[in-house]
């Protein structure tokens, strides 16, 4: 079994156990690129604090794929600035 696959099938197995609807779109990429920004621009453990802050964030503004696509540029931007800004 891949890394993909074993990251597909533990999606799928966890977002059905916190009710999350079949239909759910859950872009692994995005999450994954999102954590590796995270770790790079700011510090490792910031990887899945960003993620689930952005999920956080998403949800409470309504869960939308609009809300999410907006939490992750927002985190991807700072995370960058942060960077750049560190000299990264």
């Amino acid at each position: 079994m891949t890394t993909d696959d074993v990251l597909a099938a533990w999606t799928t197995e966890l977002a059905e156990a916190l009710g999350l609807p079949a239909d759910a779109t859950i872009d692994i990429g995005v999450v994954l690129d999102l954590a590796r920004d995270a770790a790079h621009g700011v510090a490792r453990p910031a990887a899945p604090l960003t993620t689930f802050l952005v999920g956080y964030a998403a949800g409470l503004r309504g869960g939308t794929d609009g809300d999410l696509s907006d939490a992750v540029a927002t985190a991807t931007r700072l995370a960058a600035a942060r960077a750049e800004q560190d000299g990264a």
